[in-house]
């Protein structure tokens, strides 16, 4: 039973724009991934801030002293920036499966409070698929009825889990990482 309808690119959407793009569709199933605020080393996020500025000088797209390689994304072709995108979030997901940080999410009592806020309003504010809480971060299916409900719903959970998660760590820190990843389902494979 599907959750929801595939992404419709001739359907009305909306594209909100925080550190990535935020695509939404009334009713369309969307995959989210939160991650814990220690899952990728800072050491890694500055390697890869200069790989993505090496990549754009290499073919021409910025200049070697630049080093705000999110504007110049934006400028270059689709084509460019699609080949861009999906490079660097190949190595994002590698490194999330590398287990980085405190991995916390192994504890049955913080992984069952992200499962219980997930399954929470299933139903009433939005329709739950699969999810699969993994030790450092969270991948989930889910569809909702208006094309701003995904953000405001995204923004609860990770406040409301933060909140229980860090009282059971007895610890009054960021938990997540800001701007979860989410993409349109646009076929069932």
């Amino acid at each position: 039973m599907m959750i929801g309808e595939l992404f419709d690119p001739n359907a009305e959407f909306s594209i909100r724009e925080t550190c990535k793009p935020h695509w939404s569709q009334a009713g369309a199933v969307v995959f989210i991934t939160f991650r814990t605020a220690d899952s990728i080393p800072k050491e890694v996020i500055h390697r890869w801030h200069r790989e993505k500025c090496d990549w754009l000088v290499r073919r021409g797209y910025m200049r070697p002293e630049q080093d705000d390689w999110k504007q110049v994304v934006e400028e270059i072709p689709s084509e460019e920036a699609h080949q861009f995108r999906r490079q660097f979030l190949k190595a994002r997901e590698s490194c999330l499966d590398d287990c980085h940080g405190r991995c916390v999410l192994r504890d049955p009592q913080c992984s069952g409070a992200v499962a219980d806020s997930l399954l929470k309003f299933d139903g009433d504010r939005y329709s739950m698929g699969d999810f699969v809480v993994m030790p450092n971060h969270v991948h989930f299916l889910a569809a909702f009825a208006t094309e701003q409900t995904m953000g405001r719903q995204c923004t609860s959970w990770m406040h409301y889990t933060a909140h229980i998660i860090n009282g059971f760590l007895d610890q009054s820190c960021r938990f997540w990482q800001p701007d979860p990843f989410d993409h349109l389902v646009r076929s069932p494979e």
